[in-house]
């Protein structure tokens, strides 16, 4: 039980911690001018298309288990942390253009389903700095699966969409993948 609350303290500050450093900052006069400006602008709709590379041990660790986890057909109770790249190309060496951190847990007891809560960290490119935080249900065996986008920040901020998955790669007994996104976004 002590072991479980302290990775419980753990995850809810490393959510914490990102949710409070995550993005492209402005002072509160620049972000309050900023909401004003948009009362009369017209949304965007930008289109992205990216991979992101998830190995496990390397940029994925598993941070906790339930007492079930190992004898649960779907893994229940999972729990991995990732900081995983984010490629213009499906080739892990292709140009990286940002990084995927959050953290997903299996969540479902019939279904092999992830709830995933992640950031998209832009360090490339027209959206450096920029994020878009996605959090939702990821039904990993489907071939094309959809989550929300609930947020953002930078370029992104207060945007809106759809996460658009599917698996280039998928080496289920070692757990890596090749994740190819596209990303269907509303902002300002």
């Amino acid at each position: 039980m002590k072991k479980r609350s302290l990775i419980l303290l753990v995850l809810c500050s490393v959510a914490a911690g990102a949710a409070a450093f995550s993005g492209v900052a402005g002072k509160p006069e620049q972000v309050e001018k900023w909401f004003r400006e948009t009362k009369m602008a017209k949304q965007k709709v930008t289109k992205l298309h990216f991979y992101f590379h998830d190995i496990f041990d390397t940029t994925s660790v598993n941070v906790a288990n339930s007492d079930i986890t190992n004898t649960s057909p779907t893994k229940f109770g999972m729990t991995d942390i990732m900081d995983d790249p984010i490629t213009i190309g499906p080739e892990f060496h292709s140009k990286q253009v940002g990084r995927v951190q959050g953290l997903f847990s299996s969540s479902d007891k019939v279904e092999f389903s992830l709830l995933c809560a992640m950031t998209l960290i832009f360090t490339d490119g027209k959206y450096n700095g920029s994020t878009l935080s996605i959090l939702g249900r990821n039904p990993t065996l489907q071939e094309h699966r959809e989550m929300p986008v609930v947020g953002g920040t930078g370029v992104f901020r207060l945007a809106r969409g759809v996460a658009l998955l599917k698996f280039y790669y998928f080496d289920v007994p070692g757990g890596n993948a090749t994740v190819e996104y596209n990303v269907i976004v509303q902002h300002y």
